[in-house]
């Protein structure tokens, strides 16, 4: 029972459904979809902006979705008490004059389940990031591209960079914003979950996914990240382990600088915080795009 319930709060997709719009806030916009190496299908938002710079966001994992998250359906305990929209910072990116294309991973949103159809925390989700960069390539040759990365996207890009023709191939990609990047074994280590309950749904989710959830180390792929990397982590976060964070900012050998954020305690502020103050953030595209 401790299994299943572990498992299904880290690796069941589907846990929350698109709750926002373009429309709501001025944007126009095509309905997207594309397709992976492994033919799963992803959908998504191209935000129409200007033509020779594209934002690629990447989202949180889970409970999460291209628009962001919102504690409704969640239950009367949540980790934030109102919706974190995405699309905000979207608006800005396209007042000064980008694209951006807001895609589900797999499992989430609007997008299919993968061949493995649970959440990886990353090493599935590197070949979403890889389709969504090779998408906006082929809609805008010459564009420059930046990769907006959120906690499980920010792994899922740096996988992507350590995969066999992964991100460093891909040229036309100028600049990373990785906002709070997470392992998995420190989440649950900063979860303080009893060990009993911890070992019963990495049992379950390794029969899910196939491979032991605390194998898989994204930072070993952070030195083959290749462009300007601005890291973003909430210092006040109780669900991380700051020395990880450290340790990824400290594995990156390209431009970079770490912003820390001192917001209130919990990790949900960080995320709420790139929409509400993306002017704080953004300007690290416009240096390298």
């Amino acid at each position: 029972m401790f299994g299943n319930m572990i498992s299904n709060m880290m690796v069941k997709p589907g846990q929350s459904p698109l709750f926002d719009t373009p429309e709501a806030h001025g944007l126009g916009y095509e309905n997207v979809e594309f397709k992976t190496e492994d033919n799963v299908t992803l959908r998504g938002w191209l935000i129409k902006g200007g033509n020779d710079k594209v934002i690629v966001q990447t989202h949180f994992g889970v409970q999460c979705n291209r628009g962001g998250w919102t504690p409704k359906g969640h239950g009367p305990i949540t980790p934030w008490k109102k919706d974190i929209q995405f699309l905000r910072q979207a608006k800005y990116l396209v007042e000064q004059g980008y694209s951006v294309l807001m895609y589900d991973m797999r499992g989430h949103g609007e997008s299919d389940l993968g061949p493995i159809p649970w959440v990886s925390w990353g090493p599935e989700e590197a070949k979403d990031v890889l389709a969504a960069v090779d998408f906006v390539t082929e809609r805008f040759p010459e564009a420059a591209i930046g990769l907006l990365s959120i906690c499980m996207g920010a792994a899922s890009s740096t996988y992507a960079y350590g995969r066999e023709n992964g991100l460093a191939s891909r040229k036309n990609v100028k600049a990373m914003i990785a906002v709070q990047p997470l392992l998995y074994t420190c989440f649950v280590e900063a979860l303080g979950l009893p060990g009993f309950m911890a070992r019963a749904g990495e049992r379950i989710s390794q029969k899910r996914l196939g491979f032991d959830m605390g194998t898989p180390n994204f930072i070993n792929d952070v030195p083959k990240v290749t462009v300007p990397t601005l890291v973003v982590q909430n210092q006040n976060d109780p669900w991380t382990r700051m020395g990880m964070v450290e340790d990824y900012y400290n594995a990156l050998t390209v431009e970079k600088e770490l912003k820390l954020l001192d917001i209130e305690k919990s990790r949900f502020a960080a995320y709420d915080y790139v929409g509400a103050h993306p002017e704080d953030l953004m300007g690290w595209f416009e240096r390298f795009m």
